[in-house]
Order: C-alpha cells, then sequence, then structure tokens
C-alpha cells in the first residue's frame, strides 16, 4: 500500500531548525462505505434505458397543443394537479430543435430518447372537462391516464434503501467485531483484559479499612502493601522487596474481597478488578492473550493492583484428573499467569492480591516465593470481631435501645460478615413489615430464626399425636444439653414447623480451637437425646431423628478416621489436608474398614444408652418440659431454669464475657448498647 504524505508548516525558530516530519497517510475505513454509495448512485442514474428531455410550459400552451394533437401520452398527478404529456416524434422537432438534431447520437448513447411538456393544470377535475370538450371538439387520440403522484424522497429510499439497509448491517457486523472502538467484547478484542478499573476518575465510593470491621490480623498483613505503595522509597532504599503476591485465604462471605479493595482505596492506587473465570474462554489462546494484557496495562499505570477473585477457576493445579479430558487452554493460561507474575520487575509497583476459599487445589508453582509469597487467612469472626461487624451494618439502621450488639454477637456464632449483614437486612424488613419506626431485639431475633431455620409454617397441619411426639423429642434435646457439662447451652426450642423441619432447637456454641474427647462425648450424648426420649417415654421411635443421626455418625467417623480417638485404632489419621496424593481409593485396607465401622458403632450405641440413662434420672423434670413445650410451642433458656434450676456449668465463652463485664470500666460501655452460624447448632426434628 503506498503511503501519501503532506508537509507541515515548519514553526521551528531560525536558529533551531529542524526538517520538516511528514505525516503518514492514515486510511480510514469509512471512505469505503462512501465509495460504495457514489458507485450506487451511480448506476441508479445511469440504469435507465431512455433519456427523458422535459420541459415545462403554461397551462394556455398546453391547451394549444392539445387541440394540435401534439401529444401521445398524458399523465395527470392528482395531488400536485401537474400534467406530463409525451409528444409525437412529428412534433419534436418544433419544441426540441437542438435536442432533435443530436436525437441520434442520443439513442446510440443510452437508448431511445422521450420528449415531454409539462405543466400546472387548474385541477384535475378542471383537466378531465377541458379533455372531454377537446376529444368531442378536435378528436384528439391521446392516452390519458391519472396518477396519485410520488414523493422524490419515497422513490430515492425505493431506490437506495436495500442497499443502505446492507451497508448498515455490514458496518454494524464489523464494529461489533472489533470492539465498537470501545475495547469491548468484540472478536477483534476478544484477547483483551475484561478487568474493571478502578482509580481516582471512577464515580464509586473508595472503600477503607474503616469500612472493613474485625479481621484485625488480615488487616495488619495489608497494611504493609499499603505502606509500600505509599512510601516505596523506605523499603527500596534498604534493598528490601516488597512480597510481589498476596494470597487472601478463607470461607466465602468472610470479607476478602472487602479487604483487597479496601487495599486499594487506602493506598490511592488504581484497582484491577476481574475473577479468575474472565481469563476463559471458547477460544484457544484467549486466556494467555488477557493475561498479558492486563499485566501490560497494569505497568503502564503502576503503581497499582491487581485483584484476581476466585483465582482458582484459573489457578487449579495442572495435571490433575488428566483422564477426565483436555484442559489445554486453563493451563496455557496459568502457565502465562506464572510467567508474567515472575517476569515484571520485582519494583515495579504492581502487587497481585487473590482470593479463593480453595487454596488446597491450587497449583504449587503460584504458592511458591516470588509469586504469592504470603497467604493471608480470613477466618470466620470471633466474637469481638462480630460486635464490630454489628456497628459497621448499623449505622444506617434505625434501633431502639433493645439492641445489644453483645448478644446479637452472641447469638450469631459460626456467622460471617455477610451472614450478619444478612441478618441486619432482614431486621428491617420485618420491622418495616410490622410498620415499625425502629429496628427492635425481637426482630433481631426473628431475622436469625428466619436464616438460620427458614419461614415458620403455622398454616402446616399436624395431629396432637405427631405434636407429642415433637415436644418428646425436643424436649430430649433441651434436657441433656442442661444437665451435661460439655453440651452446648440452649437457646431456644420449638415446636412450631419451620423450613423443612417440623421442630428445632437452637444452641449457642462454644468457640474453641480444640475440641476434646470428653466434649464430643457429651456433644453426641446430646444429639441423641431426641431418638432416645421417643422410645423411653413412648415406647416407639420415628423418622424424625433423621438429621439427628446423620449428624452423629459423621462425628464418629471423624473421631475414628481423622482424630484418631478409637480404642482398637488409636492415634491414627486418614485424613489428606492436601486433597492431591491419595485421589479416589481408600488409604486403608477392607479390615480396617470394617474396624472403623465397628468403632463408629460402639461409640454411637455408648452414647444413646447413656442419653437413655440420663433421661430416666431426669423424666419428672422432662415431662414438665414437655407439657410447658406443647402449651407455650416456643420455650427458651429461662423456662428450663424455672424446672431444672440454675445451670452448673457455664460455657467458654459465657465464662470470658462475663468476666470481661467485670473488668470493664463504666466510661467504656457500649454506645449502642440497647443497640447465629449457621450453626447456631440447631437440632432438627
Amino acid at each position: 500500500m503506498m503511503n501519501f504524505k503532506k508537509n507541515k508548516p515548519d514553526v521551528s525558530d531560525s536558529n533551531n531548525k529542524k526538517p520538516n516530519k511528514s505525516m503518514p497517510f492514515k486510511f480510514n475505513l469509512n471512505w469505503i462505505y462512501l465509495l460504495i454509495i457514489a458507485m450506487l448512485f451511480g448506476i441508479y442514474l445511469t440504469n435507465n434505458q431512455a433519456v427523458v428531455n422535459t420541459k415545462e410550459i403554461n397551462w394556455t400552451e398546453f391547451q394549444e397543443l392539445t387541440k394540435e394533437n401534439s401529444f401521445s401520452k398524458i399523465t395527470v398527478y392528482n395531488k400536485k394537479s401537474t400534467v406530463t404529456a409525451l409528444l409525437k416524434p412529428e412534433f419534436v422537432s418544433t419544441h426540441f430543435k437542438e435536442d432533435a438534431e443530436d436525437s441520434k447520437k442520443v439513442k446510440q448513447k443510452a437508448g431511445p430518447s422521450e420528449y415531454t411538456l409539462t405543466t400546472r393544470a387548474p385541477s384535475s377535475d378542471r383537466f378531465s372537462d377541458f379533455y372531454d370538450r377537446m376529444c368531442a371538439e378536435y378528436q384528439v387520440d391521446a392516452q390519458v391516464t391519472f396518477d396519485e403522484g410520488s414523493d422524490p424522497l419515497f422513490d430515492i429510499l425505493i431506490s437506495f434503501g436495500p442497499y443502505l439497509l446492507l451497508i448498515g448491517i455490514w458496518i454494524f457486523i464489523l464494529r461489533r467485531m472489533s470492539g465498537g472502538g470501545k475495547g469491548g467484547g468484540g472478536m477483534f478484542s476478544v484477547g483483551r483484559s475484561q478487568a474493571k478499573i478502578y482509580d481516582k476518575t471512577s464515580q464509586e465510593r473508595k472503600v477503607t479499612f474503616n469500612d472493613v470491621a474485625g479481621l484485625t490480623e488480615a488487616k495488619q498483613e495489608v497494611e504493609e502493601v499499603v505502606d509500600f505503595l505509599k512510601n516505596p522509597s523506605r523499603y527500596t532504599d534498604l534493598g528490601g522487596k516488597i512480597p510481589k503476591g498476596a494470597l487472601l485465604v478463607g470461607p466465602p462471605g468472610t470479607g476478602k474481597t472487602l479487604l483487597a479493595r479496601a487495599v486499594a482505596g487506602e493506598a490511592d492506587v488504581p484497582f484491577f478488578s476481574l475473577s479468575g473465570s474472565d481469563f476463559v474462554e471458547m477460544f484457544v489462546g484467549v486466556g494467555a492473550s488477557r493475561v498479558r494484557d492486563l499485566f501490560r496495562q497494569a505497568k503502564e499505570k503502576s503503581p497499582c493492583i491487581i485483584f484476581i477473585d476466585e483465582i482458582d477457576a484459573v489457578g487449579r493445579a495442572r495435571g490433575r484428573n488428566a483422564s477426565m479430558g483436555g484442559n489445554d487452554e486453563r493451563e496455557n493460561t496459568l502457565n502465562q499467569l506464572l510467567t508474567e507474575m515472575d517476569g515484571f520487575g520485582s519494583n515495579s509497583g504492581v502487587i497481585i492480591l487473590a482470593a479463593t476459599n480453595r487454596a488446597d487445589i491450587l497449583d504449587k508453582a503460584l504458592l511458591r516465593a516470588g509469586r504469592f509469597d504470603r497467604q493471608i487467612s480470613v477466618d470466620l469472626p470471633e466474637l469481638n470481631d462480630r460486635k464490630d461487624i454489628y456497628l459497621v451494618h448499623l449505622r444506617n439502621i434505625k434501633i431502639d435501645d433493645s439492641v445489644d450488639t453483645e448478644f446479637l454477637a452472641r447469638q450469631t456464632p459460626g456467622f460471617s460478615g455477610a451472614d450478619i449483614a444478612n441478618v441486619c437486612n432482614e431486621a428491617a424488613l420485618i420491622a418495616a413489615r410490622s410498620n415499625k419506626e425502629f429496628v427492635q431485639k425481637d426482630d433481631f431475633m426473628n431475622a436469625v430464626d428466619r436464616i438460620v431455620g427458614g419461614l415458620e409454617k403455622k398454616s402446616k397441619i399436624t395431629t396432637s399425636e405427631e405434636r407429642r411426639t415433637i415436644a418428646f423429642h425436643e424436649a430430649g434435646h433441651a434436657t441433656l444439653s442442661w444437665v451435661l457439662e460439655h453440651a452446648n447451652p440452649l437457646v431456644k426450642v420449638t415446636i412450631v414447623p419451620r423450613g423443612k423441619a417440623l421442630g428445632a432447637a437452637w444452641y449457642l456454641p462454644e468457640e474453641r480451637q480444640i475440641t476434646t474427647y470428653e466434649q464430643l462425648q457429651d456433644e453426641m450424648c446430646a444429639t441423641m437425646g431426641g431418638r432416645a426420649a421417643e422410645e423411653i417415654f413412648l415406647k416407639k421411635i420415628s423418622t424424625g431423628a433423621m438429621n439427628d443421626l446423620e449428624k452423629v455418625t459423621k462425628q464418629a467417623y471423624a473421631m475414628v478416621v481423622y482424630f484418631g480417638m478409637s480404642e482398637l485404632l488409636p492415634n491414627v489419621n486418614y485424613y489428606d489436608t492436601t486433597g492431591q496424593d491419595w485421589g479416589y481409593s481408600k488409604p486403608y485396607s477392607d479390615e480396617t474398614a470394617s474396624l472403623i465401622d465397628k468403632e463408629v458403632k460402639r461409640i454411637i450405641n455408648e452414647q444413646f444408652e447413656r442419653a437413655k440413662q440420663l433421661l430416666t434420672e431426669h423424666a419428672v423434670d422432662h415431662q414438665k418440659l414437655s407439657a410447658v413445650l406443647l402449651e407455650k410451642e416456643v420455650i427458651y433458656a429461662d423456662d428450663l431454669e424455672l424446672i431444672f434450676g440454675k445451670r452448673k456449668w457455664l460455657s467458654r465463652s459465657q465464662e470470658i464475657l462475663e468476666q470481661q463485664e467485670l473488668n470493664k470500666p463504666a466510661e467504656a460501655i457500649d454506645p449502642i448498647k440497647n443497640n447465629t452460624k449457621k450453626d447456631t447448632d440447631r437440632v432438627d426434628f
């Protein structure tokens, strides 16, 4: 292709003359469209087989020529009262002298010529009367036709419309294929990075560490990253190197993405956000191309942060389950990611943050030093962290003096930050449905029950015998949880159907880091209390204990296989924390499997017999509790205290809280005072 160049005027001064730089001629695709339109217009003009010569005359001249029978065809257009008449050949020379001389040449070039005269009639009716009179008096034989007339613009649209439509469709397809000039996901831009960029021009509100409650240790880890982005010379001058990448690992909803955005907000640097699945595409080589484009953009905007959410979508260990099908495209994307992370300079100002809840399946090369140097654990919030999270989410909620954040934090063990946000929102919705002006404590408790157990189904029909069975079953759980030392203390028991359960009991699990053999035994015994109560007091068992049996069986199996708490198989563990070594095969023999089954049955049977023994000892109190439950349908820990007396043992969390209350100065009282996990250890019937 030839390059056309044009000179620019010399604007340099005489002392510093520089040669004129010529600008290369840039080709524009729109010129092709204009050329095509011009060609179509020319074809339209030259496509007529006849050359029409037209001359306009007045109405008087037209009448005289009509009397002479000069016309072979007359067309009357009603809308504009215009008359067009085709001259007979013998009269052409009179009105078109020059054209008549050249008619021979015209015929050779463009076919036969037509000579017409046009005039404006007073009206279509007047012309009709005039022509009838001419036919009667002068024997006029011209052929007359009446037409409504046509719009020139409409004629142009009819002529060029199909061509313009095809051209428009063609332009649309080409722009879509090229991404529409916006860097979008067109066919020609499919290899571009799909990351969303948050910088100083973004309209979204910046997230800071003040918006991230809890996660104290995790925030301390990432504060160093923020400090490096703000003051890189403090580290580089001493020869230090900031970690290239940090991997946030934790359960869903714990705030990994929020923490990464807070890092970018605190550092006030561009933030590239995307998920691991954004690299995946149906076309070969697209994932690797997007990785290259992402790091190219990041280097241009450094210092900056790249955040890859759910990195396990692209960072899964290579070669895993190769027989299950090819994953070459995903592995190529991972290889490119590894190359880019190891390729850019250590002090380039580009830091990678990634989040996953499945760190065990990530490729080992991705976790080595020099790529993701640090793994930051983002765990479920503890008691004090949950209280701080409640304070954050209660900022925009109107609450009254009955709401106590410490109480809410105790009632929601195992809840993540997302779960707590859901509790606060659900409580506000419940209060709004009741037309309340403020969200109260009862609304929060109903919200917790709604999230943990589902909606109440008071319309579900149960017979009196079924209600009695459910009451004895749930009273069995409540009784054993009250008398056993290590059992989780009771919060609430109900026989109102909720969700899929006909009855449920909520407990407050201890937040402990390790669990002893005795604690596991007491928990299993309390879980078996429902089935044991049915067998002792009703002399029959029901299907309502299915959830209890499932939980106990899994717990007993874990004691034998994972924790080594077995008399026949002591100190043996068959659990692979990496998930890579054993695959689909069992790590033990068939004989060992038989021993495991025997031990599981023995542990369960022992706790079942123990549960029956304890219920027999407290049969009178159990009967009273069942009667109260049948009457009220919902009972709380206070009701058990009236029947059984004060519980002898306090849970560890209750002891800590009571100690904190004793040591807390008066001025440190929570200003919102009077302001569960889905494991609020619920036992379904």
